[in-house]
């Protein structure tokens, strides 16, 4: 679809991402193919705390040089989803059951955090895999994406989440408020991973692993059997080693470029107060 000339009226949305090893993100390509296609001018920028040699803990220095600058709003990524939440004016209700913000939207003054994980990866999973068997399901990673992804994962109505951290004690407080808000026993802290995925109808991977920054595998390959379906968060390669061991091993796989896209289809809304064409941004994305 052709783009539309710039609307005179309205003045160009000048929009950031902040996180750790973000240079080959999508992200700002897709919002400013879709401001361009609404006929609307959109800067984009790259905030790299790896690349400027900093840390979560510049937070409250960038927002407030954003909101100088006239920044509309921001993109937060790890790991910085879950450090940000003290530093904004309001949240919003889903983003602050999640304790993660990953939208943060800078209009008159305030600093609105919004969620659009969980939403994304809800309808990226949709997408991809329809029909999954959704009764027992294992999760690899419990921090700010993988907060809003076990929350998406009972949405769609997994009975019981069995959640894998580093930080164990992350993993039971993810839990324990999963629980408070879907019910008791929907979600546990796993402690034997091999026996939660002889159970496990599937796999949800939330973790940085299989990234540039990050190669190689979350598990050992051997918990892997056909009849799980795999879904992944990493997107940037779209084709991780994850992925590929699983569809050797015939497992039904989901990329996690659903979730990219669809995470920035509702950002971009949060940004313009336009409504956003998935199709479009999905098409977007493919080319990319």
């Amino acid at each position: 679809m052709t783009a539309q000339a710039p609307s005179p009226a309205r003045r160009p949305l000048l929009l950031g991402l902040v996180g750790t090893g973000i240079q080959l993100s999508r992200t700002p390509a897709m919002h400013m193919r879709e401001a361009a296609a609404q006929g609307v001018g959109c800067v984009y920028r790259l905030i790299d705390l790896t690349e400027l040699g900093l840390g979560a803990e510049v937070l409250p220095e960038l927002l407030t040089a954003a909101e100088r600058m006239g920044f509309d709003g921001l993109n937060i990524t790890h790991p910085c989803k879950q450090a940000v939440v003290p530093l904004l004016s309001a949240l919003s209700p889903e983003a602050a059951a999640l304790g993660a913000v990953n939208t943060v939207v800078l209009r008159g003054g305030k600093r609105i955090g919004h969620n659009t994980d969980c939403s994304g990866f809800a309808e990226g999973f949709r997408r991809q895999l329809p029909d999954a068997a959704l009764g027992r399901v294992v999760q690899l990673g419990a921090g700010g994406a993988g907060t809003a992804v076990a929350e998406a994962a009972l949405r769609l109505g997994v009975g019981v989440l069995t959640l894998f951290d580093m930080d164990r004690a992350r993993a039971e407080s993810v839990a324990a408020a999963l629980c408070a808000r879907h019910g008791a026993g929907r979600a546990v802290a796993g402690a034997d991973l091999p026996a939660a995925m002889t159970a496990a109808d599937g796999l949800i991977h939330a973790t940085p692993t299989g990234t540039a920054a990050h190669p190689g595998l979350p598990l050992d390959p051997a918990l892997l059997q056909p009849r799980h379906w795999v879904s992944e968060i990493v997107y940037f390669p779209l084709e991780t080693e994850l992925l590929r061991v699983a569809r050797a091993k015939g497992c039904r796989t989901a990329h996690g470029g659903g979730m990219a896209v669809f995470q920035a289809v509702h950002a971009f809304g949060h940004f313009s107060g336009l409504v956003p064409d998935a199709d479009r941004m999905l098409a977007h994305f493919a080319e990319m």
